[in-house]
């Protein structure tokens, strides 16, 4: 495992209309990813719910290789959903370490190459993917929260609260910051190092998310 990506999208924020026309989901999503939706999922979920489900997906990738490609541009419809897994049931959790296979969909896609594994939740308000380089989702930390305002300086100062109440756990007895890197993406500090966690974090409207693993 050597990183991680996440993406947040607030399902009563998006525009159902608009996600249906295919002018708007074609920047999105593939013509074999829509086939395999009109084959397999549409009596299971609306377009506009897959559509946003492969955005959250793709972001969570680009976001992934970020890091290490700091001039990635992202192109969604360059990365390709190759498989879904539909979960038993749904659901209820907001947080913690790995995921219910049960209760996510798990996904397989392919980018330049390079196969990512994803693993995705659905609720009523909101779909929320994470991404990893292998299907051990074990040592992904991940939590979801409401919060009051949708203001991006909001966004930002709340979920910094929310990961730094797990981080101190993990790093007992330092003082931890959590700083924005030259090219946009987030690390934890310490004194005057980085400390080994790779940081990712996401944001739409009243939802935000975190996810990161220790890279040790």
């Amino acid at each position: 495992m050597s990183g991680t990506g996440c993406d947040i999208v607030a399902l009563k924020a998006i525009n159902v209309a608009r996600s249906q026309q295919s002018r708007f989901y074609s920047k999105i999503i593939t013509d074999v990813e829509k086939s395999f939706y009109d084959k397999a999922l549409s009596a299971i979920m609306p377009l506009e719910h897959f559509v946003w489900l492969a955005w959250s997906v793709k972001e969570s990738v680009y976001k992934f290789l970020q890091r290490g490609k700091p001039d990635l541009v992202f192109s969604p419809s360059k990365m390709v959903i190759q498989q879904l897994k539909v979960p038993a049931s749904a659901s209820s959790l907001t947080g913690g370490r790995g995921f219910d296979s049960d209760t996510v969909y798990k996904g397989l896609v392919m980018f330049d190459g390079r196969q990512f594994h994803s693993a995705s939740v659905i609720t009523g308000d909101f779909i929320f993917s994470a991404v990893n380089d292998s299907d051990d989702f074990t040592g992904i930390h991940w939590a979801v929260k409401k919060i009051g305002s949708s203001e991006p300086d909001v966004q930002s100062a709340e979920v910094r609260r929310l990961i730094s109440g797990t981080l101190p756990d993990l790093f007992p007895r330092q003082d931890l910051r959590i700083e924005k890197s030259p090219h946009g993406y987030p690390f934890v500090s310490s004194g005057d190092k980085e400390l080994p966690v790779i940081v990712s974090f996401a944001h739409h409207d009243h939802w935000i998310a975190y996810s990161f693993v220790l890279n040790n």
